[in-house]
């Protein structure tokens, strides 16, 4: 049978009984699924995988099929089109790969449990049972589910549950969703609910592994989010409840299933008593995006993968936006600018990036979509332009009217660019569709030509890239009135610089609030009269300026070595987004010294220098009162310090850790990866490994975790690196999901690289037996392309790699990855003299 793209074409769903019989003891499910829906032809298709199919019946008749491994379906012969009724029985294995119905481990006083958890996003329903796993294949569900149930035992799904007959749990129908969204959980789980103004049940529900009053910060977020979406939106919460889950085991981040949201623990749980600050950020904002979806992606969905972006960049934009309204003194925009908008310009400036929106039909190529820098960063960074330009009036009036239009229905992003323009009068869709169908951007070079203030664009592209001769729709953002909104032409003339410049009184800048999605190369004398005037440019814009002069350095547009002397001129800023700027160009010089080296030590240098007041001035330890720059400020500072070898710095962490070495998790949150790291760093023994290691597998704080998981890999003795590698294939120690960072810890530690990368390349089959098929398991090669700046090492990723380039969901990755690491390394040999003598003048 010839391949059928789309099996939507063949089977329309309309309503399902689902019923699952699960045994956590022999690990098979075991179930039949009744569809019923309009057969647009007399064979059908319906997507399952991994499910052996022991029956199919149409209107209570046996009907022959086909199951079609290849293509995840069942081929159905139905004998006529028109309305039917099918009945698929089937069995299948549970199995540990977070996809599909899945177990999550952990311990409670030393007693191994599970629970049960699903995984449906992209195309895993079709692991639980038989369906069109299309997300245009919207349908009504009715969800039975028996398990071998024990005592105390909850379990929750998508919708309440409305009756237990003979130890099946039945919920209630589900309002017309896509099969994706789909989700349930059992085990021993504990729990805290509330209600909303408006009814809505909201609850926190986790192992009970954890402290209770671990629950209370995310039910206070989630609560007062689906309050503000309600307002903001202008359209109800659809659901009567709002359940949000932590799982032990989880490969993403977070899932939005439309009533049940699935975190990571680390996501969802927070120490009321010891959590930073930007981990109550993160938390919050992930918790903001996933409800953000209830309408925006749930409510109304992509009618197909390639518009992935337009559920998850308008998620990323509007989790920001709540986080703003409910906690306003956390100025979490500031956190956008230090986080997406870096990894979205300097992911976006590699030639062969994927633009935000990307054609797409082959289901192994669906999780290759999930770019968190283009798709998340980026997408989001083109929706805050637009929210810019409409104002949140205009933004609200068209998210109403676009949510009634295409209410329990699908939409592709021109549907939301006609509502926003009806509401604003905006041609937004010919804006939007110059960023989102493109990759890249652009830079805009400012410059005085022959007396007159001139701008043009073209695309920029950090190493080698095909100038295409794109054009963008930039919002430029000046602070002269005399720039246009928009500069949609590739060159524009402004007038006399002079008088310009008399009639402003300040020098010109282009994007202020560093809000488009484009960098500025000035002229060296329209950037002197900025830096000159530096202490009157606010600290957004002294962040866009460090970074688009790092971008220009990356990109060999200008010297890092020039950037050199102007980075004291920032360090005894007060604003955390400064120091975020500044020591992101700071850690990229560290590429240009080799460890050991007197390079090296005149760059430690000049981190003394940039980093001696400011740990003078605050000092490990938080002071009463102090503002949230300070808290977050504090780490980049002390890390320098300690990178820096600061004789008094590296005692005072060494004493910190004595002094809490019988209680380490209590080590102040926003200190204690320092603190850890040094320790094993400068007094590190075999004792202090098994110590922290057996700290990690006992701990279910997932910040602590993250802490020791960043001081162990970074150990420097052979024997106790052979040992950090054997940890990575227990699951025991590290879980799946937490590799990654494992990985990458001991990778960036100068001992241990080899190791790790022998590792990979030794045991890449086991790496993509356990996690292959998941949407972060390409991330394993951008991590890797991150690090390596050698052309030692480039020769051996590509000759790794090169051989997996057509690999389905590799492709595109392990190219650009490749042209990363031979970026650097170019930049490293043409720069490194100019560079280290900058650093030796500047220490």
């Amino acid at each position: 049978m010839t391949e059928i793209k789309r099996f939507y074409d063949t089977f329309q769903p309309k309503h399902y009984d689902v019923f699952i019989d699960i045994d956590r003891a022999t690990k098979k499910i075991s179930g039949t699924t009744k569809i019923n829906g309009d057969a647009k032809d007399k064979t059908i298709s319906i997507n399952q995988k991994f499910l052996e199919i022991d029956s199919v019946q149409a209107d209570d008749q046996d009907v022959p099929f086909t199951v079609d491994d290849k293509h995840e379906g069942i081929h159905i012969d139905l004998g006529q089109a028109g309305e039917t009724t099918l009945a698929i029985s089937y069995h299948a294995k549970l199995t540990d790969s977070m996809m599909g119905i899945y177990p999550s481990y952990y311990e409670v006083n030393g007693e191994k449990k599970q629970i049960i958890g699903t995984q449906f996003e992209t195309t895993f329903a079709r692991q639980a049972f038989p369906c069109v796993d299309e997300p245009e294949a919207k349908a009504k569900f009715d969800l039975a589910i028996k398990f071998d149930e024990q005592p105390g035992e909850t379990i929750i799904a998508n919708m309440p549950e409305i009756r237990e007959e003979d130890g099946v749990h039945y919920f209630d129908t589900t309002v017309r969703m896509s099969t994706y969204l789909i989700a349930f959980a059992f085990g021993d789980l504990q729990s805290k609910k509330t209600k909303t103004n408006s009814g809505v049940e909201v609850g926190v529900f986790a192992t009970k592994a954890h402290k209770a009053n671990e629950l209370d910060f995310a039910l206070d977020i989630a609560k007062r989010a689906i309050e503000f979406y309600e307002d903001f939106y202008q359209t109800p919460y659809p659901l009567p409840h709002s359940w949000q889950l932590a799982l032990p085991d989880f490969s993403a981040g977070a899932m939005e299933n439309w009533g049940l949201v699935t975190y990571r623990e680390a996501y969802l749980m927070v120490d009321p008593d010891n959590t930073a600050l930007d981990t109550k950020q993160l938390v919050a904002t992930v918790i903001t995006h996933e409800l953000a979806h209830q309408w925006f992606g749930d409510l109304v969905t992509m009618k197909w993968w390639d518009n992935l972006w337009l559920n998850e960049s308008f998620a990323n934009m509007m989790e920001y936006v709540a986080v703003d309204a409910i906690e306003p003194d956390w100025h979490v925009w500031e956190m956008f600018q230090t986080s997406d908008v870096p990894a979205a310009l300097q992911r976006d400036a590699t030639d062969g990036v994927q633009s935000v929106h990307v054609q797409v039909n082959d289901p192994a190529e669906i999780d290759a979509l999930f770019d968190s820098a283009i798709v998340y960063a980026k997408g989001a960074r083109m929706l805050v332009m637009v929210r810019a330009l409409l104002g949140d009036e205009n933004m609200r009036k068209g998210l109403k009217a676009y949510f009634a239009a295409h209410q329990y229905g699908n939409a592709e992003g021109d549907d939301l660019w006609n509502a926003l323009g009806d509401a604003s009068g905006i041609e937004v869709g010919k804006i939007m569709h110059s960023w989102l169908e493109q990759p890249g951007y652009p830079v805009v070079k400012a410059s005085v030509v022959d007396g007159k203030l001139t701008l043009s664009q073209q695309q920029f592209f950090i190493g080698d890239g095909k100038d295409e001769g794109r054009l963008w729709q930039i919002p430029l953002n000046s602070n002269y009135d005399v720039a246009p909104q928009i500069m949609a032409d590739q060159t524009i003339t402004l007038g006399d610089y002079d008088q310009l410049r008399q009639d402003a009184g300040k020098p010109f800048r282009l994007n202020v609030g560093n809000n488009s999605h484009f960098i500025v190369k000035y002229d060296d004398a329209l950037l002197k009269d900025i830096l000159d005037n530096i202490d009157d440019v606010d600290a957004i814009s002294q962040l866009g300026i460090l970074q688009d002069l790092r971008l220009l350095a990356d990109a060999r547009e200008i010297s890092y070595a020039s950037i050199v002397p102007l980075l004291t001129g920032f360090a005894e800023s007060h604003s955390n987004v400064v120091n975020a700027a500044l020591y992101r160009v700071a850690n990229n010089l560290k590429k240009f010294v080799k460890p050991g080296s007197t390079e090296e030590k005149n760059l430690q240098a000049l981190y003394e220098k940039l980093s001696a007041k400011q740990v003078a001035r605050l000092g490990w330890t938080s002071k009463k009162g102090e503002s949230n720059d300070d808290q977050l400020t504090r780490p980049y500072v002390l890390s320098a310090a300690l990178y820096a070898e600061n004789s008094k710095a590296i005692t005072d962490a060494h004493d910190l850790f004595t002094a809490n070495k019988a209680n380490l998790a209590a080590l102040p949150a926003d200190i204690r990866l320092f603190v850890l790291r040094n320790e094993v760093k400068n007094y590190g023994s075999t004792e202090l490994f098994d110590t922290l290691l057996n700290e990690y597998r006992k701990s279910y704080d997932p910040s602590y975790k993250a802490d020791v998981c960043a001081a162990v890999t970074s150990v420097r003795k052979s024997e106790l690196i052979t040992k950090l590698i054997r940890q990575f294939e227990d699951a025991e120690t590290v879980k799946p999901q937490d590799l990654r960072a494992w990985y990458r810890g001991a990778l960036a530690n100068d001992e241990a690289q080899q190791a790790a990368w022998d590792w990979i390349r030794n045991d890449w089959s086991w790496l993509e037996d356990t996690v292959g098929g998941d949407m972060e398991f390409a991330t394993y090669i951008t991590v890797t392309a991150n690090i390596f700046h050698t052309p030692e090492r480039l020769a051996e990723f590509k000759a790794f790699f090169e051989p997996k380039i057509n690999t389905p969901g590799l492709t595109r990755e392990i190219k650009m990855d490749i042209k990363i690491i031979e970026t650097n390394v170019s930049l490293i040999e043409d720069e490194k003299a100019a560079v280290n003598k900058a650093i030796a003048e500047n220490k």
